[in-house]
């Protein structure tokens, strides 16, 4: 029988992992996308995972100001609440860990985070690192190893929750395992971690030693 392994805390990502806020969010992107003549069928597979500020820059358009265009879409965010829901099971499994045991990075802006938090229901944790609190998003692995260490633990011992390739790809440079949440994917997700559709088939188990991940479905 394989032995369970023990966890020094769980760090999840928002949007997609906690909840879904994808309705809302490709609305406010399609209407800057085509404020800007993008291809919006090719843009908005890329804004998913990433900071606003992130895929501004990455576009690149000549004479844009990045940090004015993605408080502007940060401004659209907040106005657009509508669809944003928890992923199934997700209250009920954050409610069940000690609080000195998980975290949020999310690259969303703070102010937008909790907004959406409270949109779907869903109680924000004590630590949470948002889109303000790293110079890099991810892919770089910064955010989850800051939440990490506000926790008082190495992001080695952590499990990261994910469920974009962004982010998936910071939890691996971050050198944690990583598990892919997959209740928001229109298509498989080509990944060598393991997966749960959402947290209905998961359960926390704390021990002396750490966090233990049950899955019903295994």
């Amino acid at each position: 029988m394989t032995a369970i392994p023990h966890y020094a805390a769980f760090l999840f990502d928002m949007d997609g992992t906690l909840l879904t806020s994808i309705a809302a969010a490709e609305r406010v992107w399609t209407r800057w996308a085509r404020e800007h003549g993008l291809d919006v069928a090719t843009f908005i597979p890329t804004i998913h995972g990433a900071r606003a500020i992130d895929t501004v820059r990455r576009v690149a358009l000549p004479g844009m100001d990045a940090d004015v265009e993605a408080a502007r879409i940060t401004a659209w965010e907040l106005e657009d609440m509508a669809g944003v829901e928890a992923i199934a099971g997700a209250a009920a499994f954050t409610a069940s860990l000690p609080p000195q045991a998980w975290a949020i990075v999310t690259s969303a802006p703070r102010e937008l985070a909790v907004r959406r938090l409270q949109a779907a229901g869903l109680s924000p944790p004590a630590v949470m690192v948002a889109a303000e609190d790293v110079e890099r998003g991810k892919p770089d692995p910064s955010g989850y190893r800051l939440a990490a260490a506000r926790l008082g633990v190495d992001a080695k011992h952590c499990l990261i929750f994910e469920d974009a390739p962004a982010g998936i790809g910071a939890g691996e440079a971050a050198g944690a395992e990583v598990l892919v949440i997959t209740a928001t994917h229109a298509d498989p997700l080509e990944t060598p971690h393991r997966s749960a559709r959402d947290f209905h088939q998961l359960q926390a188990v704390s021990h002396p030693d750490g966090l233990q991940l049950r899955d019903s479905a295994r």
